[in-house]
């Protein structure tokens, strides 16, 4: 299939191409090669041919289904839909079949937008890799012996492969803007706040933000005026309206103040190939009519250790839901005690048990204040450090991924090895603020490298902007 989600929405409402035909190339496109990328838990190949139907009707009949008519999208699998099987891929939640619609679903079925299906994920969204799925990884379109990256390796792989047009994920700490990174397209996680949780399975509660995921700035910029805004059922929905980002898309970068992370280009694990980019990213923008300079963040480099304390502590608190007794899986046993431990033991996979144990322990008493509280501590730090930034800076620059995609099975055996890919997102998702990944060229393995752009809070037009030019120069 060609053509962007903007396209595709125009030749839809104008009945110049029928929502049925769109829909039948993307399947067709799933039929040929989901059996060697495994990008979908459920396929709802029926309810969109049934869909899209409907979409046709609608314009047959002189309406405007909305700015994303007949357009295909896939939805990670921790957003809840109505009647669809919604596992977060785990063992502990399968087969269960959420009785309402998550806000983003929603405003994406108002918009005229077609679910193809739920995608492959990390374990409750904790994962950098796809491996830790209870339904098996999900490989890089790109190199099948890859990893597609994490937690939203499933809607990323899609969308990479031509699934579809548009994903949604979740970055809680990178999960949107890493696996962009290594399967070449792009992630963008907003402003905490700016898209409703409400129906988002949580993993951690401050730091959880639903994201768009496409193959242009342009329609990432489409799906987040879809979904994001306003919603009074989420208390931490922001009350602004969200902008109109595509109206300024083309408004470049001249005259911004562009900073590059320092912290981040020196940090332990990142490739000079993914530095190169970087620093060939910011020539770009400078080109374009921005000023670009060093910038320094020096709390960043205490940002994963944070992290790792914070959103297990969060985890573990928001998982204690399942206990075989209201939804998901039952392991029977003679009391209430013995079935709730078999029920999580069966039902859990390895990395949930080891994040749910280490917030736990943050959390416990004579450890919460050296532990849990020193992180907090540690997050404030980082959140005045990126005010200082912005006050000299209206953009940064840094990587998103340290390397392209690595092997399937590299570092499943090693944790700390695997947490490490996050070390350039994880600061973004400690203070709230917007970030997005953008292709950049390939590293010498001919994999994809991806680019950040960090903004302050609220500041996604001009992060878009800086996108959209990135984007127009990538090598």
């Amino acid at each position: 299939m060609t053509g962007t989600a903007a396209d595709i929405a125009a030749q839809v409402r104008a009945g110049k191409r029928s929502a049925r035909e769109v829909v039948d190339g993307y399947l067709d496109a799933i039929d040929a090669r989901e059996g060697e990328i495994g990008a979908f838990n459920t396929l709802l190949a029926d309810e969109a041919r049934a869909g899209a139907a409907a979409i046709d009707d609608l314009v047959a009949g002189g309406e405007d289904p909305g700015p994303l008519a007949g357009v295909p999208v896939v939805l990670k699998d921790n957003l809840c839909t109505r009647g669809v099987p919604t596992t977060c891929s785990s063992r502990v939640l399968e087969g269960w079949r959420p009785p309402y619609d998550a806000t983003a679903v929603e405003r994406l079925a108002s918009a005229g937008a077609i679910v193809l299906g739920k995608t492959n994920m990390d374990e409750f969204a904790m994962g950098s890799s796809t491996e830790n799925s209870g339904f098996g990884p999900t490989a890089n379109p790109h190199d099948l012996g890859r990893v597609p990256g994490g937690s939203s390796g499933g809607s990323t792989a899609a969308v990479a492969a031509g699934f579809s047009p548009l994903g949604l994920g979740t970055d809680t700490g990178g999960s949107v803007r890493q696996p962009a990174a290594l399967c070449g397209v792009v992630g963008a996680k907003p402003t905490y706040g700016r898209v409703s949780r409400y129906g988002l399975i949580a993993f951690a509660s401050s730091l959880d933000q639903i994201g768009p995921i496409a193959n242009t700035v342009g329609d990432a910029a489409l799906l987040l005026e879809v979904v994001g805004g306003h919603d009074p059922r989420d208390s931490t929905s922001l009350p602004e309206a969200m902008p109109e980002l595509r109206a300024d898309l083309d408004h470049g970068v001249d005259g911004r103040r562009i900073g590059v992370i320092d912290e981040l280009m020196a940090m332990e694990g990142v490739a000079d190939e993914v530095r190169d980019r970087v620093t060939e990213a910011a020539g770009v923008l400078e080109a374009a009519g921005a000023k670009a300079e060093a910038a320094s963040i020096p709390s960043s480099i205490y940002g994963l250790t944070a992290y790792y304390l914070i959103a297990p502590a969060e985890a573990s608190s928001n998982l204690a839901r399942y206990d075989g007794v209201r939804y998901g899986l039952r392991v029977d046993a003679e009391t209430a005690g013995a079935m709730n431990e078999a029920t999580r033991t069966a039902g859990f996979g390895a990395e949930v048990k080891r994040r749910i144990m280490l917030g736990t322990y943050a959390l416990s008493a004579g450890y919460y204040d050296a532990y849990y509280g020193k992180a907090q501590q540690v997050r404030t730090l980082i959140i005045e450090d990126l005010d200082r930034a912005y006050q000299d800076f209206d953009l940064l620059l840094a990587p998103t991924a340290p390397t392209t995609a690595f092997p399937l099975g590299a570092k499943l055996a090693d944790p700390m090895t695997m947490y490490a890919n996050d070390v350039c997102t994880i600061p973004s998702n400690l203070s709230g603020h917007p970030a997005i990944s953008v292709p950049f060229g390939v590293g010498a393995d001919g994999l994809p490298i991806g680019v950040q752009v960090l903004a302050p809070a609220l500041g996604e037009a001009a992060m878009f902007q800086a996108a959209a030019v990135l984007e127009a120069a990538a090598p």
